[in-house]
């Protein structure tokens, strides 16, 4: 009977959204660029092997850094989770990501560090906001925060989107807002997103948003309370403008988009299917600039129910982050995709426990990834829930797995191309 009356409240909130939002201005295209102007250093575009002569060829085999690893700084907290990160306009990166006792905890912080580029060492972490301050700014009562993510304003400001959550738990989250006009170094006060002039519940956050032509930005969300889907909101700073549905039912959660051109976009989710379902990639794909979105055949990669990162690279190429087993997050790999061939091959594995036993085994989780350039990748994810780890991939790095990429459509499970298979090994 509960879930009867709460599945009214929703269909109510839905149609008086609808009716809210329905006068609001019309969706612009999405934004798309070559090349980012927050671009650090000199390095290479990216292209295709055959486009390089034999000279070219061996002076960058010999030149190819390997994937840089390191941790972000320790906060002495036990438990850490859900990093992301944002490039800053001075070349360096900024990280976040929250701490506590444990996950959902009172004492949890939103953290955060800079990584200088020349150095490469990350500053000593600070405080952005902890449950205490987001409850005197948002004047309610917030039992528990989580899920920043970043992005950058049209105006050149930042924008920090995190979870609170008031009652209950990550179901009855809600997404809330900073803006800050020094890069991170200080924050103005949080704001609530309405996004439902009724029930404004059990909204969450955890991938990048993605730029539209008129400055706007549009934010991937999700549901986690009656129904398990994402949305896409279209945002005025702190103002939810418009918002449509990506998904459906109770499979898919935490959309992580590709913006493929001005209209075209897709959108790659973490599965929630019951058992007996397949546990693979959900995938929706929109031709109106995320105005409508239609399911799309599965991508047959293994999902254990857990994050998928995604990133477009400046050739085209997709590179995506995941635990590419179907039960535990203790495997961990980096997969790129050929524009020609859309298949999808590992080309890096990052983190392997399976030879462990199962008590022994570490979770690594919640990807994210940015690229400062187009042509490079910076990722961080939570390393079994005790530090976050970051890989830097350089240009050269990657332009030698794109290099090394079958062009050719095969019968072979693309999934289960392996590292060592290609050539690649760290």
């Amino acid at each position: 009977m509960s879930r009867v009356i709460a599945l009214c409240f929703l269909l109510l909130a839905a149609v008086l959204g609808y009716i809210h939002m329905d006068s609001r201005p019309v969706w612009a295209p999405f934004l798309v660029q070559e090349l980012t102007t927050l671009e650090v250093g000199n390095a290479d575009k990216l292209q295709p092997e055959n486009k390089l002569s034999s000279k070219t060829k061996a002076s960058t085999q010999a030149a190819i850094p390997n994937p840089q690893l390191d941790w972000l700084p320790d906060t002495g907290a036990a438990s850490v989770h859900a990093a992301s990160l944002i490039a800053l306009k001075d070349g360096s990166i900024r990280a976040f990501w929250f701490a506590g006792s444990r996950e959902g905890a009172a004492d949890v912080v939103i953290n955060t560090a800079v990584l200088d580029p020349k150095t490469k060492s990350w500053a000593a972490p600070t405080v952005v906001i902890d449950r205490v301050g987001a409850e005197k700014g948002l004047a309610r009562y917030i039992a528990k925060l989580g899920n920043p993510v970043p992005a950058r304003l049209a105006d050149g400001r930042l924008q920090l989107f995190f979870v609170t959550v008031s009652i209950g738990g990550w179901a009855g989250s809600s997404i809330s807002t900073m803006i800050s006009d020094d890069e991170g170094s200080t924050w103005g006060r949080p704001q609530r997103l309405i996004t439902s002039p009724l029930i404004n519940l059990s909204t969450l956050v955890k991938s990048p948003a993605v730029p539209f032509t008129d400055g706007r930005l549009g934010l991937p969300a999700y549901h986690e309370w009656v129904g398990r889907f994402g949305e896409f909101l279209r945002l005025d700073e702190a103002q939810v403008i418009d918002k449509r549905r990506m998904s459906s039912g109770r499979s898919a959660i935490q959309p992580v988009m590709f913006v493929n051109a001005a209209q075209d976009a897709t959108a790659y989710f973490r599965q929630t299917r019951r058992a007996g379902q397949p546990k693979q990639i959900p995938v929706s794909h929109t031709q109106n600039a995320g105005q409508s979105w239609q399911a799309a055949t599965d991508l047959e990669i293994a999902n254990p129910n857990a994050a998928v990162a995604g990133l477009t690279l400046q050739n085209g190429a997709h590179i995506v982050v995941l635990n590419n087993i179907e039960v535990g997050r203790h495997r961990l790999v980096l997969m790129m995709s050929n524009p020609k061939s859309g298949q999808w091959h590992v080309v890096e594995v990052l983190e392997n426990d399976e030879a462990l036993p199962d008590g022994q085994r570490k979770e690594f989780s919640y990807p994210y990834l940015i690229s400062t350039n187009g042509n490079d990748a910076h990722l961080v994810y939570t390393w079994d829930r005790k530090k976050i780890r970051h890989w830097y991939f350089a240009s050269a790095w990657l332009t030698q797995a794109y290099s090394q990429l079958p062009t050719q459509i095969s019968n072979e499970s693309s999934a289960e191309t392996s590292a060592e298979t290609k050539g690649v090994q760290k």
